[in-house]
Parts: C-alpha cells; structure tokens; sequence
C-alpha cells in the first residue's frame, strides 16, 4: 500500500502544468524594459498593448518586485500600434508556467531588465525578467529580444 501511495505522490509531482493559451485574456498586456543606472526618459520604457491600440505610460517609475505596474498610459498613435500588435502572438507558452515574478537577476549588473504582464484565466500576473541571456531560460531569450526590437520599433 504504501508503495502505491508513494507512486501516486511522486506521479502527481512530476506532472507539468498543462497552459491553455485560450485563458489569457485578451484585453491587454503591459511590456517594457528598465535600467536604473541611466538617466533620461529612455530609462524605463513601459507599453499598454490591447487589441487595437498602443499606449504609453508616462510614469516612467522603475517597476516593483512586490507588485504589478501601476502606470499611467495614453494612447499612442495607431502607425505604432501597427508596429508592434503581434508581440501578443509571440509570447512563449513556458513563461506562463513559471511562478516566480523574478526571473533572473534583472538589472542586477545595469544591464537592464524586461517588464512584461498579462491576464491568465482573468489573473492579473507580472514578471520581471533578466535581459542577461545565460541569467534565464533559453525559451524566453527570443521573446526578450522581440519586446526589445518592438521598443525599438516604437522609439525610431
């Protein structure tokens, strides 16, 4: 008996979270990098993207390990939004199953760190991600440098 017990345990642990891309939710997602030793308004760059449209927070305030980011968005010119509208697609299914809100040691070395956040199964979740690739999964090293390229895309 307890050796069924013990299989059933370690079965049940082992087990991966199967994500269903169909819960997160549609509205928006909040992305954006970081560094905290720079100066100047390129210093943290932070978006509101929804289905149809581009906004940008003009807080500018270095994101909090402890909670989501509380911005203050207005709504960017619609040729932006046709830049970058298909970040939503490029969202890696790994990301979703990684409980921590700290991923890597962002801007641990002033290299910068990505802000990224979405709604899952109508939970609001946050990550804060290393933009040092050996600092973090090789899953989420092209999703990092798609939000980059997309701020760029914005800035240029």
């Amino acid at each position: 008996m307890k050796q069924i017990i013990l299989i059933l345990v370690v079965a049940t642990a082992c087990q991966t979270e199967n994500v269903n891309r169909e819960n997160i939710s549609s509205d928006s997602i909040v992305f954006g990098h970081f560094y905290g030793e720079c100066m100047g308004e390129q210093c943290v760059e932070i978006y509101r993207l929804t289905d149809n449209s581009l906004y940008e927070d003009k807080k500018d305030e270095y994101p909090s390990r402890d909670n989501a980011y509380n911005g203050d968005f207005e709504l960017r010119d619609n040729s932006l939004f046709e830049k970058v509208k298909e970040l939503r697609n490029e969202i890696p299914s790994d990301l979703l199953t990684i409980n921590s809100t700290v991923i890597g040691q962002p801007d641990a070395g002033d290299w910068g760190g990505i802000y990224f956040e979405m709604k899952v199964a109508g939970v609001r979740r946050y990550w804060l991600i290393d933009k040092m690739d050996s600092n973090i999964p090789e899953s989420l090293r092209p999703f990092v440098e798609a939000i980059e390229n997309k701020i760029q895309l914005i800035n240029n």
